[in-house]
């Protein structure tokens, strides 16, 4: 039914009197479609418009070819890496190192980041005890603590793993503190009067009050994860989509960095598409967007 509501020409349609619900339902459904349908092919257009442009200015010389590689040029890069891998080995080892290291600082960074946000945002003396630190350590740029974390854990999984892990923590850790913050003080009172213990408040109304807060946080670290694993990289490894863009920034290859930097967006939005199913599924609960029932 939210599919249906999506549309905004279902919502503005009027119907004849007399007209039956069933048929109401599918002009509206008929309505959604061809609004997704359309929705679908500016998004194609837009895309291969940029594309063909970028082409046409690199073949014309209104841009330098040096610094913009061409799309063509890009797309030859990418078929030869996953068909006969790079300098440094095969294509996807080095995207399974890359991944790996996100996957595990954005786990590592979410969990913290959600315990520590719930458990400061219910106990306001820790909250006003520790804000000052969190405030400190938040105000450094995390990505100039790159070589220290080399340095301290060497060019391996774990350097990369805590810079991932920081990038992701305070993101999520704010998002969830305040998330129990604005939580709805009405419910919480209708809860302790219905005599909810601590816990049980902290589980079956806080929590779920803070499910979007923490859910919008999550969307976004994890390009975090993998923007610190890729400066990890970048900075000093062995291995990785970083290490790739390395090389070829040493050795003035513009398609080779352009075409890692396609390889991780297409992760990226990859990772955005799960975690949107994900949170689809542990949040049915939650009243549609605005823009689905207008």
């Amino acid at each position: 039914m939210s599919e249906i509501m999506a549309s905004p020409q279902a919502a503005k349609a009027v119907f004849a009197p007399g007209t039956s619900d069933r048929e109401i339902e599918a002009a509206a459904a008929r309505a959604a479609l061809n609004y997704r349908r359309r929705v679908t092919f500016w998004r194609w257009a837009i895309l291969v418009l940029f594309l063909a442009g970028w082409e046409a200015a690199s073949t014309y010389g209104v841009i330098d070819e040096f610094f913009y590689a061409r799309p063509s040029t890009i797309a030859m890069r990418l078929y030869d890496w996953i068909t006969e891998g790079t300098s440094e080995g095969p294509l996807w080892y080095h995207l399974w190192v890359t991944m790996e290291e996100a996957m595990i600082g954005f786990a590592v960074g979410a969990v913290a980041g959600v315990l520590v946000g719930i458990a400061l945002g219910r106990n306001r003396m820790a909250a006003d005890i520790f804000s000052i630190y969190i405030k400190v350590i938040n105000s450094i740029p995390r990505v100039v603590l790159a070589p220290i974390f080399i340095m301290i854990l060497g060019l391996g999984l774990a350097s990369k793993v805590a810079l991932a892990f920081v990038m992701v923590f305070f993101v999520v850790f704010s998002n969830a503190f305040q998330g129990v913050r604005e939580a709805d003080r009405a419910m919480i009172a209708n809860a302790q009067i219905l005599g909810a213990s601590q816990w049980q408040l902290t589980r079956s109304v806080i929590v779920p009050s803070a499910m979007s807060w923490i859910f919008a946080s999550l969307h976004v670290s994890f390009g975090f994860a993998i923007v610190g694993a890729i400066v990890g990289e970048f900075v000093g490894s062995r291995f990785g989509i970083g290490l790739l863009i390395n090389i070829a920034k040493g050795s003035f290859d513009s398609a080779g960095m352009y075409a890692a930097i396609v390889i991780i967006m297409v992760v990226a939005l990859a990772a955005e598409y799960v975690m949107t199913m994900i949170e689809n599924r542990l949040a049915k609960w939650r009243p549609a967007p605005l823009h689905e029932t207008n």
